[in-house]
């Protein structure tokens, strides 16, 4: 099905929880791995006007990806997601482009994925802090996942690592394009900056 559930928690030490879910059984799906993501819209940003999101990816592959507007429901961001395997990065973006498409943002993270149960955790770092990313076939099957893994759900995050960028461009006053680690080398972001709590204390 092409769907997607999913929650986000803030984490304050990343390193404990990567421990527990390794205590906890759970199988390593993919090593740690640098990403790049790229937005695409058209110059009207006509899919962003309708909450709907066209990505392109690398990490150890390339990957096209296209999601529709998200709907909170039991507590988890529900929405829909088509995303498959492409075998040329830059023929991919060209193509976008050929099709009308632009690049109006970019981000970076590094990502470490594990299964837990029907579970995925991607244990995620951002420019601007660290994540655990769940997502699951419920919203039942991912807060499961979380109380297992000592997360509170009372601190959990639906919104998106862009959207919670460009709040952090308004609160901060940056003038960053792009969501990089260059773009925020040297500068501090608290969790309250992100209007976040750790989720692991």
């Amino acid at each position: 099905m092409d769907q997607e559930i999913e929650v986000k928690f803030y984490l304050a030490d990343p390193e404990r929880l990567r421990q527990r879910v390794i205590d906890s059984g759970a199988e390593l799906v993919q090593a740690r791995v640098f990403e790049r993501n790229l937005r695409c819209d058209t110059p009207e940003m006509s899919l962003r006007a309708r909450a709907q999101v066209l990505r392109l990816r690398a990490d150890q592959a390339a990957h096209l990806t296209f999601k529709g507007p998200g709907q909170v429901r039991g507590g988890v961001l529900e929405r829909q997601e088509i995303e498959f395997e492409v075998s040329d990065f830059g023929a991919a973006r060209r193509l976008l482009e050929a099709l009308g498409y632009r690049v109006y943002t970019s981000y970076e993270k590094y990502r470490e994925t594990y299964k837990l149960g029907e579970v995925i955790i991607a244990l995620d770092a951002m420019p601007f802090g660290n994540f655990a990313e769940l997502e699951g076939p419920s919203a039942q099957a991912i807060h499961a996942a979380a109380d297992a893994l000592g997360l509170d759900w009372s601190k959990r995050l639906s919104t998106s690592y862009l959207d919670q960028f460009y709040a952090l461009k308004a609160r901060l006053n940056l003038d960053a394009d792009a969501l990089s680690f260059e773009a925020f080398n040297g500068l501090t972001v608290r969790p309250e900056d992100l209007g976040a709590q750790p989720a692991d204390n």
